[in-house]
């Protein structure tokens, strides 16, 4: 079989195969022993040779039809003949059983990476999970192997397709059953006919009496009966049916066996916390664990195509539907006989959601059944997400054009079955900043004449900021709180691409980092951090470290005291105050440290503050990306001092009298808290009465300050985009490149497919302008091109949204106005208008009645 492939070729002579050509027009292996044969048929038949096809079909041993023999059409010969000499289905199952793995044949290495979902190791799971690995192994059908199941996704089907709900063959028994009944009710008709009316009560009792022997009333009570029952199946026909698509990796699944429905973010260890008796409890008396049930496995089906069929029950290894899980499982689970198992890690899925739509029924009074049937949708498509926007819209999150048309349509036809209103699709972009330019619109670089506009540009930009606000030269921003305690000082810096790609990256050891950070400051007792997690945390500082290199980088990695938004995203807040030191790499014993818990409370109002400035940004409120922000200063002396002099008063009212050797030092210690519990139990504060709490100032305060301080910046918006794939003929390349053109795409690569005429075109294009690109680069080629959209990454849009001219080329270049499309700002503008923000325009240029030519004569 392997020389069957390549430069070989059969000796005749020798009767040998034998490597490279022995002798001039030798055709390869292949292509002698199958191609010709296929060329062959296909020559035959197009030129309609009857002779040479009986030859063919003779020394075969097929059975053509005469019909098909007979016909015109090639194509009904030709598929005739060949799905009897090489049948697809045959071909494809042998392949399936000699090309796939055995399920014994699973690795290790596979069996621990599928049982660790985010940065958890499996060294750090409890030992009854581990002992779990040896079952995945040996993938054994004995009664005494766990059941371990998983379900990778829920796919939806007409209730008519189930096995229950199609119509059976009757039996012999029940074919004689109906033929006596059909007789009797024949008889009663003829007596009735002829009017013999005294033999009917007779005929009515003996009716009477066999009625429960043949399960059959007469008359109206037969047409009562059987009518009665048949809208309720007609209303289960209405519905779709979820059935899990499921693989046993261990244990015998049957039908009716009672199992747990592990959620994803199920853990054995929240498990053993909230059960005493641990893995080894009785199932029907464990208390509510979370993301946990308890159900049984009502009906398995083999998935044959399209067709469903019953089993009783399947051994490990094999793929199954199984039925009745929809109130337990939303899109993936982990079905297991014991509490121990982990979950499974999800599917991976290569197309990324990145194309929102809000969604609204035509009639409001059909609201709940559009919730309900985006619920269904959600449950049926692994690829989609639901969400309710604060503003109470529900938004649909599809992975791209194609796929928000066939989620739209089967939340129409299938699932809701209303008429619904969809908004135009909301394209999400990002917020960020680079660094100060060193050339013009004009690439010219910018000299002295430059700069001075530059300068004046930039201080009408400051002069948007309200006073009380110190900017400094180097876009430091000072700002106070309303009551006047405290001062912040923050700046903002743009990170390096390698840092934010990162970041992104990481965004799962950074969550289990700061749900470990959030339980030691509850001061809940948690295990001790296994060795490899330690080992992935500082691989992930030594990465930051590596690349956060330069004077204005130094130790700026252990002096991280936030990332966000969600506190998990690709930005950063940095901690220089040297009154209050955090970070996110500090351990337990410096977390317990008396300035820690003086200044914790308040330090989380400047996290949140920072959490809501990178949620959303201040061009068009949209999260930021790639952005340092660095607390210089954080200056709460006045406040210490006001704390220090309300507890002093208090401490008199209350005590009278003190010693005074230690009262300095006890104020000093509590003044935070104490200030916070006199204004939290002092309505009538004027502190509280006129700017609120003063954790909420701190919020409002650094979130301002933030804002602040990107708006001194060069400010870019982040466009999302696409890896474009086209393949295309040589005659229509330059079309393609004028459609890609046209919607800012960026030819990457291009290269010719070895052995045709097709190019294979690699592009990026923004997602806001793919809209439609499939249709028109179809149109434009008349269909000799076909795109492939995938999400790849973020990318900065390089002209900024606020640019004016400055410099006298940029005047002449450009005009007075610059009224040219700058598309940052026409994305701005966009999103801006969409969420109901101010958008600086002008509607009415020229006021004055514009009159013709042809009137003025």
């Amino acid at each position: 079989m392997k020389t069957l492939w390549g430069d070989y070729y059969i000796n005749m002579k020798a009767k040998k195969i034998m490597k490279g050509d022995q002798a001039k027009g030798k055709k390869p292996l292949f292509v002698q022993l199958i191609l010709e044969n296929i060329w062959s048929l296909y020559d035959a038949v197009l030129k309609k040779d009857k002779e040479k096809i009986d030859k063919i079909v003779t020394s075969l041993g097929l059975k053509i039809g005469a019909r098909e023999a007979r016909h015109s059409d090639p194509k009904v010969q030709i598929n005739a003949i060949c799905s009897q000499w090489l049948p697809i289905s045959h071909a494809v199952l042998a392949m399936v059983c000699q090309k796939l793995p055995s399920p014994l044949d699973i690795t290790a290495e596979r069996v621990e990476r599928l049982m660790c979902t985010g940065s958890q190791t499996f060294d750090s799971l409890p030992p009854e999970t581990q002992a779990l690995k040896a079952a995945f192994m040996k993938c054994g059908s004995e009664d005494t192997a766990p059941v371990i199941i998983f379900v990778s996704k829920m796919f939806a089907v007409d209730a008519k397709a189930l096995p229950q709900n199609k119509p059976r063959p009757l039996t012999q028994e029940e074919i004689a059953q109906r033929r006596e009944r059909a007789r009797q009710r024949h008889a009663e008709k003829l007596a009735a006919a002829q009017g013999q009316a005294p033999l009917e009560p007779t005929q009515d009792g003996s009716a009477l009496e066999t009625c429960p022997k043949g399960d059959e009333p007469r008359g109206d009570e037969q047409q009562v009966e059987n009518m009665t029952p048949k809208p309720v199946p007609q209303e289960e026909n209405n519905q779709e049916s979820f059935i899990a698509f499921a693989r046993v990796f261990s244990g015998v699944a049957r039908r009716g066996k009672k199992i747990f429905v592990l959620g994803p973010k199920y853990s054995p260890l929240e498990f053993l916390r909230r059960v005493p008796l641990g893995f080894s409890a009785p199932p029907d008396d464990l208390p509510p664990v979370p993301h946990m049930a308890y159900c049984a496995l009502e009906n398995l089906y083999l998935l044959m195509g399209r067709e469903l069929e019953y089993l009783e029950e399947v051994p490990p290894g094999n793929v199954l539907g199984i039925g009745g899980l929809q109130d337990f499982v939303l899109k993936s689970a982990t079905l297991c006989s014991l509490p121990s198992c982990p979950p499974f890690i999800p599917l991976n899925f290569e197309a990324t959601p990145i194309v929102r739509v809000a969604v609204e029924p035509k009639h409001p009074s059909e609201m709940p059944q559009l919730v309900k049937g985006m619920k269904l949708l959600n449950q049926a498509d692994p690829c989609v997400q639901i969400l309710i926007q604060e503003t109470g819209e529900h938004v649909l999150v599809t992975a791209g054009e194609v796929h928000l048309q066939r989620c739209l349509d089967d939340l129409k036809e299938r699932f809701a079955k209303i008429h619904i209103s969809v908004s135009e699709p909301i394209i999400p972009f990002r917020e960020t900043i680079t660094k100060p330019p060193k050339v013009d619109m004009v690439n010219e670089e910018i000299g002295k004449q430059q700069k001075v506009a530059v300068i004046h540009q930039m201080k009408e930009d400051q002069s948007k900021i309200p006073e009380g606000i110190q900017v400094d030269s180097d876009g430091l921003i000072t700002i106070t709180t309303p009551n006047k305690l405290a001062t912040l000082s923050v700046r903002a810096m743009p990170l390096p691409e390698e840092v934010t790609q990162i970041l992104e990256e990481n965004s799962d050891l950074i969550r289990s980092m700061e749900q470990l950070t959030s339980s030691l400051n509850e001061g809940e007792n948690t295990q001790l951090i296994h060795q490899k997690t330690q080992e992935k945390i500082l691989e992930f500082k030594g990465k930051l470290e590596q690349h956060l290199t330069g004077r204005r980088w130094r130790n700026i990695v252990d002096q991280i005291w936030s990332f966000g938004p969600r506190k998990c995203g690709p930005n950063i807040l940095v901690n220089k105050s040297e009154d209050f030191q955090n970070s996110v790499w500090t351990g337990p014993a410096d977390k317990a440290s008396k300035e820690a818990s003086r200044y914790r409370d308040l330090g989380n109002s400047i996290v949140s503050g920072f959490q809501l400035a990178t949620l959303s940004g201040p061009m068009c409120e949209e999260p930021l990306m790639g952005v340092c922000f660095v607390l210089e200063k954080w200056d709460l002396s006045k406040f210490e001092e006001q704390g220090a002099s309300d507890l002093a008063k208090e401490g008199q009212e209350e005590n009278g009298t003190c010693s005074g050797g230690n009262e300095n030092q006890e104020l000093q210690d509590g003044c935070s808290e104490a200030l916070e519990k006199r204004t939290s139990q002092k309505g009538d504060s004027p502190l509280t009465d006129c700017y609120g709490p003063f954790s909420g100032q701190l919020i409002a305060t650094m979130k301002e300050a933030c804002r602040y301080a990107l708006q001194v910046k060069p400010q870019r918006l982040m466009a999302a985009m696409y890896t474009c794939e086209i393949m295309a003929t040589g005659d229509v390349l330059g079309r393609v490149y004028a459609v890609l053109s046209k919607r800012e795409g960026r030819v990457l690569q291009e290269e010719m497919k070895e052995g045709t005429d097709m190019f294979i075109i690699k592009a990026v294009l923004p997602v806001a302008e793919s809209f439609g690109f499939a249709d028109e680069i179809r149109k434009r080629t008349s269909g000799l091109a076909s795109p492939q959209l995938v999400f790849s990454h973020w990318e900065i849009i390089p002209s900024d949204p606020f640019w004016v001219p400055t410099t006298e080329e940029e005047y002449l270049h450009f005009g007075e106005k610059a009224d040219s499309e700058n598309q940052a700002r026409k994305y701005m503008n966009a999103v801006r208008k969409r969420k109901g923000l101010y958008v600086e325009e002008k509607i009415v240029e020229h006021a004055e009645k514009q009159r013709t030519l042809s009137k003025n004569k």
